[in-house]
Protein backbone atom coordinates (compact mmCIF):
# COMPACT_ATOMS: atom_id res chain seq x y z
CA UNK A 1 0.00 0.00 0.00
CA UNK A 2 0.88 3.43 -0.72
CA UNK A 3 1.28 3.71 3.15
CA UNK A 4 3.97 0.84 3.64
CA UNK A 5 5.70 2.87 0.90
CA UNK A 6 6.13 6.05 2.52
CA UNK A 7 7.04 3.64 5.92
CA UNK A 8 10.12 2.10 3.97
CA UNK A 9 11.15 5.56 2.24
CA UNK A 10 11.65 7.04 5.99
CA UNK A 11 13.28 4.52 6.75
CA UNK A 12 15.89 4.47 3.74
CA UNK A 13 16.32 7.70 4.48
CA UNK A 14 17.06 7.18 8.18
CA UNK A 15 19.57 4.68 7.09
CA UNK A 16 21.48 7.21 4.84
CA UNK A 17 23.42 8.59 7.09
CA UNK A 18 24.64 5.00 8.30
CA UNK A 19 25.52 4.14 4.77
CA UNK A 20 27.86 6.89 4.16
CA UNK A 21 29.46 6.51 7.50
CA UNK A 22 30.01 2.80 6.75
CA UNK A 23 30.93 3.64 2.85
CA UNK A 24 27.99 1.84 1.54
CA UNK A 25 25.02 2.10 -0.66
CA UNK A 26 21.75 0.23 -1.03
CA UNK A 27 21.86 -0.09 -4.55
CA UNK A 28 18.60 -2.56 -5.45
CA UNK A 29 15.20 -3.16 -4.30
CA UNK A 30 14.12 -6.50 -4.31
CA UNK A 31 9.64 -6.47 -4.88
CA UNK A 32 8.53 -9.68 -3.41
CA UNK A 33 4.89 -11.69 -4.60
CA UNK A 34 2.93 -11.32 -7.88
CA UNK A 35 0.47 -7.34 -7.85
CA UNK A 36 3.06 -5.73 -5.77
CA UNK A 37 3.17 -2.14 -6.96
CA UNK A 38 6.92 -1.81 -7.38
CA UNK A 39 6.82 1.63 -5.85
CA UNK A 40 10.60 3.19 -6.77
CA UNK A 41 12.60 4.18 -3.68
CA UNK A 42 15.82 6.66 -3.55
CA UNK A 43 18.81 7.19 -1.47
CA UNK A 44 20.75 10.40 -1.77
CA UNK A 45 18.24 11.98 -4.47
CA UNK A 46 18.96 8.74 -6.92
CA UNK A 47 16.63 5.77 -7.34
CA UNK A 48 17.42 2.42 -6.38
CA UNK A 49 17.19 0.32 -8.86
CA UNK A 50 15.07 -2.71 -9.13
CA UNK A 51 16.30 -6.20 -9.41
CA UNK A 52 16.27 -9.66 -8.63
CA UNK A 53 19.82 -10.14 -6.68
CA UNK A 54 20.41 -9.25 -3.40
CA UNK A 55 24.21 -9.89 -1.68
CA UNK A 56 24.73 -12.26 -4.40
CA UNK A 57 21.61 -14.02 -4.01
CA UNK A 58 19.12 -14.97 -6.84
CA UNK A 59 15.46 -14.84 -5.94
CA UNK A 60 12.34 -13.92 -7.46
CA UNK A 61 8.85 -12.18 -5.98
CA UNK A 62 7.69 -15.55 -4.59
CA UNK A 63 11.42 -16.47 -2.98
CA UNK A 64 12.20 -18.91 -5.63
CA UNK A 65 15.86 -20.67 -4.88
CA UNK A 66 15.93 -22.11 -8.49
CA UNK A 67 17.90 -19.60 -10.08
CA UNK A 68 20.61 -19.21 -7.19
CA UNK A 69 20.78 -23.41 -7.04
CA UNK A 70 21.51 -23.32 -11.09
CA UNK A 71 23.85 -20.53 -11.10
CA UNK A 72 25.97 -22.46 -8.25
CA UNK A 73 26.02 -25.77 -9.50
CA UNK A 74 27.76 -23.74 -12.77
CA UNK A 75 30.36 -22.14 -10.60
CA UNK A 76 31.02 -25.53 -8.14
CA UNK A 77 31.22 -27.80 -11.80
CA UNK A 78 33.69 -24.99 -13.46
CA UNK A 79 35.88 -25.07 -10.06
CA UNK A 80 35.89 -29.42 -10.54
CA UNK A 81 36.73 -28.92 -13.95
CA UNK A 82 39.67 -26.91 -13.00
CA UNK A 83 40.93 -29.43 -10.63
CA UNK A 84 40.27 -32.05 -12.82
CA UNK A 85 42.49 -30.66 -15.54
CA UNK A 86 45.03 -29.18 -13.45
CA UNK A 87 45.80 -31.44 -10.80
CA UNK A 88 48.08 -34.45 -11.11
CA UNK A 89 47.43 -36.64 -8.33
CA UNK A 90 43.95 -37.93 -7.73
CA UNK A 91 44.32 -39.00 -4.59
CA UNK A 92 41.54 -39.06 -1.41
CA UNK A 93 43.57 -36.74 0.43
CA UNK A 94 44.12 -34.17 -2.47
CA UNK A 95 40.57 -33.92 -3.83
CA UNK A 96 38.64 -33.63 -0.36
CA UNK A 97 41.18 -30.95 0.89
CA UNK A 98 40.68 -28.99 -2.50
CA UNK A 99 36.67 -29.78 -2.77
CA UNK A 100 36.28 -28.24 0.50
CA UNK A 101 38.67 -25.74 0.08
CA UNK A 102 36.94 -24.83 -3.18
CA UNK A 103 33.74 -26.28 -4.18
CA UNK A 104 31.73 -26.75 -1.16
CA UNK A 105 31.78 -23.03 -0.14
CA UNK A 106 29.97 -21.93 -2.98
CA UNK A 107 27.42 -24.56 -2.06
CA UNK A 108 26.98 -23.54 1.05
CA UNK A 109 27.54 -19.89 0.60
CA UNK A 110 24.57 -17.64 2.59
CA UNK A 111 22.72 -21.25 2.69
CA UNK A 112 20.38 -20.05 6.07
CA UNK A 113 18.57 -18.04 3.48
CA UNK A 114 18.53 -19.84 -0.01
CA UNK A 115 18.15 -23.43 0.99
CA UNK A 116 16.75 -25.43 -1.92
CA UNK A 117 12.80 -25.78 -1.89
CA UNK A 118 12.49 -28.67 -4.95
CA UNK A 119 14.08 -31.84 -5.43
CA UNK A 120 14.96 -31.13 -8.53
CA UNK A 121 17.13 -28.51 -6.94
CA UNK A 122 18.28 -30.53 -4.21
CA UNK A 123 19.48 -33.54 -6.77
CA UNK A 124 21.27 -30.55 -8.52
CA UNK A 125 23.30 -30.33 -6.11
CA UNK A 126 23.98 -33.49 -4.65
CA UNK A 127 25.37 -34.59 -8.10
CA UNK A 128 28.39 -32.01 -7.31
CA UNK A 129 29.56 -33.80 -4.28
CA UNK A 130 28.95 -37.54 -6.23
CA UNK A 131 31.12 -36.37 -8.88
CA UNK A 132 33.79 -35.10 -6.52
CA UNK A 133 33.91 -38.64 -4.94
CA UNK A 134 35.19 -40.17 -8.19
CA UNK A 135 38.37 -41.01 -6.62
CA UNK A 136 40.98 -43.52 -7.50
CA UNK A 137 40.48 -46.81 -5.24
CA UNK A 138 36.69 -46.20 -4.81
CA UNK A 139 35.58 -47.12 -8.68
CA UNK A 140 33.75 -50.46 -7.10
CA UNK A 141 31.13 -48.45 -4.84
CA UNK A 142 28.09 -46.66 -6.36
CA UNK A 143 27.65 -43.06 -5.97
CA UNK A 144 25.67 -43.03 -2.82
CA UNK A 145 28.19 -45.67 -1.28
CA UNK A 146 30.97 -43.02 -2.29
CA UNK A 147 30.67 -40.16 0.43
CA UNK A 148 29.32 -42.46 3.47
CA UNK A 149 33.20 -43.97 2.70
CA UNK A 150 34.49 -40.72 2.66
CA UNK A 151 32.87 -40.04 5.69
CA UNK A 152 30.85 -36.99 3.39
CA UNK A 153 27.78 -35.80 4.54
CA UNK A 154 25.25 -35.15 2.27
CA UNK A 155 24.49 -31.67 1.40
CA UNK A 156 20.89 -31.60 3.00
CA UNK A 157 22.57 -33.01 6.01
CA UNK A 158 25.14 -30.03 6.02
CA UNK A 159 22.23 -27.73 5.48
CA UNK A 160 19.99 -28.89 7.99
CA UNK A 161 22.84 -28.38 10.67
CA UNK A 162 23.74 -24.73 9.64
CA UNK A 163 20.43 -23.24 10.36
CA UNK A 164 20.22 -24.93 13.91
CA UNK A 165 23.43 -23.83 14.54
CA UNK A 166 21.80 -20.33 12.99
CA UNK A 167 18.65 -20.71 15.16
CA UNK A 168 20.78 -21.48 17.93
CA UNK A 169 22.54 -18.33 18.12
CA UNK A 170 19.22 -16.75 18.11
CA UNK A 171 17.88 -18.05 20.91
CA UNK A 172 20.91 -18.53 23.10
CA UNK A 173 23.85 -17.41 21.42
CA UNK A 174 24.99 -13.86 20.58
CA UNK A 175 21.29 -12.64 18.73
CA UNK A 176 19.21 -13.55 21.43
CA UNK A 177 17.79 -10.10 20.90
CA UNK A 178 16.70 -10.68 17.72
CA UNK A 179 15.56 -14.27 18.36
CA UNK A 180 13.25 -12.85 20.44
CA UNK A 181 11.44 -11.21 17.90
CA UNK A 182 12.23 -13.84 15.51
CA UNK A 183 10.89 -16.88 17.15
CA UNK A 184 7.86 -17.60 19.67
CA UNK A 185 8.41 -19.74 22.73
CA UNK A 186 5.70 -22.57 22.93
CA UNK A 187 3.32 -22.77 26.13
CA UNK A 188 4.66 -23.85 29.25
CA UNK A 189 1.99 -26.65 29.27
CA UNK A 190 2.90 -27.98 25.40
CA UNK A 191 6.66 -28.20 25.97
CA UNK A 192 6.94 -31.83 27.28
CA UNK A 193 9.50 -31.27 28.95
CA UNK A 194 11.81 -28.96 27.14
CA UNK A 195 12.36 -25.65 27.75
CA UNK A 196 13.52 -24.05 24.57
CA UNK A 197 10.67 -25.60 22.44
CA UNK A 198 9.50 -23.37 19.89
CA UNK A 199 5.85 -22.74 19.04
CA UNK A 200 5.01 -24.06 15.00
CA UNK A 201 2.78 -20.96 13.66
CA UNK A 202 0.54 -21.25 11.41
CA UNK A 203 0.95 -19.35 7.94
CA UNK A 204 -1.28 -18.65 4.54
CA UNK A 205 0.92 -18.21 1.89
CA UNK A 206 3.48 -20.90 0.80
CA UNK A 207 6.05 -18.61 0.60
CA UNK A 208 6.49 -18.42 4.19
CA UNK A 209 7.69 -21.96 4.08
CA UNK A 210 11.49 -20.82 2.80
CA UNK A 211 11.52 -18.78 6.12
CA UNK A 212 14.30 -20.19 8.28
CA UNK A 213 11.66 -19.92 11.26
CA UNK A 214 9.74 -21.93 9.16
CA UNK A 215 12.68 -24.23 8.05
CA UNK A 216 14.07 -25.32 11.49
CA UNK A 217 11.21 -25.25 13.56
CA UNK A 218 10.33 -28.78 13.09
CA UNK A 219 13.56 -29.92 13.82
CA UNK A 220 14.41 -28.04 16.69
CA UNK A 221 11.56 -29.15 18.66
CA UNK A 222 13.10 -32.63 17.77
CA UNK A 223 16.22 -31.98 20.03
CA UNK A 224 16.66 -34.18 22.99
Amino acid sequence: MLEGKDAIQRDLDRLEDWAIVNLMKFNKVLHLRQGNRQYQYRQSNEWIESSPADMGILVDEKLDMSWQCVIVAQKANCILGCMKTSMASRSRKVILSHYSALVRPHLEYCIQLWGPQYKRDMDLLERIQKRTTKIRGLEHLSCEERPRELWLFSLEKRRLRGVIIAAFQYLKGACRKDGERLFTRAGSHRTGGKSFKLKEDRFRLDIKKTFIMMRVMRHWNRLP
